[in-house]
């Protein structure tokens, strides 16, 4: 019986044995951050805004004119054709401008040759009046007809030099580069240069400096004075800011609409704006507070966007709903708070999640 009690007893003991010889089992991985470029989202003080609709207005625009009397015998640009400065706008006959500055070089050759006789025969009889040959109204005389023949040279040289603007005159030039907004004039057509007035030949317009004119009723023009800042939207709400360098309030408002006329000078050349456009214009007029995500961080899948939002160690997509833009972010107005940490690469989110997802599936 002994016996069998002890063998009973070793039995029982053999799988506590066999239990304590294994190795323990591994155990589970500790949770880690996912490796993300994160940033933490705070509300910021920022401008209230007003928008109005205004008119992109160029600050450089001129109606050439008629300097000269002459037929249009050149049209080289039409309307909506782009200029460089210098180029030939219009050019007109010039047979009689040439022969008129033929005939003032001839004149002028004329004047020249007389003044040099004049001048040697003033200095033979200065010699002669010398050695006290001839009297000194002699010498007065030939003074006085030298003189007279320096007057005349000059005066041919400065009519020489009115031809020449007339000859001037028959090519007509762009004084800054822009664009042809107009031409009043057909080739063939003959103008004046007056009276009672110059005729109108070509208008033209810069792109490079714009500015919008934009009328803001009077109960928010306080405002304005008060903050003088003023952004344009883009046109399909997505695309960056144009910053306004000035904003210009005019002292008066119209007595009919009882608005303010308000000019802003754009900084720089902007290649989407035209003269003649309407944009919209953001004015601040007080204080808000926006919570601004970087753009670059927002995913969109057509009319839906969301942002890629880290708690903990989980990273999970929210829909957000977003406004304005300000520059390279944009204001979120519901789907995230204060303090909410989220992945500014959403590519790099979504790949950490479907890897994440595959693995789980393992």
């Amino acid at each position: 019986m002994n016996r069998r009690y002890l063998m009973g007893l070793w039995l029982l003991a053999l799988p506590l044995l066999a239990a304590c010889g294994k190795s323990p089992e591994n155990p589970k991985p500790v949770s880690r951050p996912p490796p993300l470029a994160t940033q933490i989202l705070h509300v910021e003080q920022a401008h209230r805004e007003q928008v109005w609709d205004g008119v992109v207005d160029a600050v450089h625009q001129v109606t050439l004119t008629a300097q000269t009397n002459a037929r249009v015998k050149e049209l080289p640009y039409d309307v909506g054709d782009r200029v460089k400065a210098g180029d030939v706008l219009v050019r007109f006959t010039d047979v009689e401008q040439k022969s008129a500055h033929s005939a003032a070089q001839a004149q002028i050759a004329s004047a020249r040759a007389a003044y040099v006789n004049a001048e040697a025969h003033y200095k033979r009889i200065a010699s002669i009046y010398a050695q006290r040959l001839v009297s000194t109204s002699d010498l007065d005389q030939a003074r006085s007809a030298r003189d007279a023949a320096q007057a005349a040279l000059r005066a041919a040289q400065a009519q020489s030099r009115q031809v020449g603007q007339q000859l001037d005159y028959t090519v007509v030039r762009a004084p800054y580069d822009g664009i042809v907004t107009q031409r009043f004039v057909q080739v063939g057509e003959a103008v004046q240069a007056g009276p009672p007035s110059p005729q109108a030949l070509i208008a033209i317009e810069s792109l490079k400096d714009l500015r919008v004119k934009v009328q803001v009723p009077q109960s928010a023009i306080a405002a304005i004075r008060k903050y003088h800042q003023a952004q344009i939207l883009p046109e399909d709400g997505r695309g960056a800011r144009m910053d306004v360098a000035r904003v210009i309030v005019y002292p008066y408002a119209d007595p009919k609409t009882h608005t303010f006329d308000v000019r802003l000078l754009l900084d720089g050349s902007h290649p989407d704006l035209f003269p003649g456009m309407t944009v919209k214009a953001a004015f601040a007029v007080g204080t808000a507070r926006r919570l601004l995500v970087p753009e670059s961080a927002i995913w969109h899948q057509g009319e839906v966007s969301g942002v890629y939002v880290i708690e903990g160690h989980d990273v999970s997509l929210r829909q957000v709903r977003t406004g304005e833009r300000f520059g390279k972010r944009v204001e979120v107005l519901s789907g995230l708070r204060d303090g909410d940490m989220i992945a500014t690469d959403p590519a790099a989110a979504a790949r950490y999640l479907s890897s994440q997802h595959a693995e789980s599936q393992t």
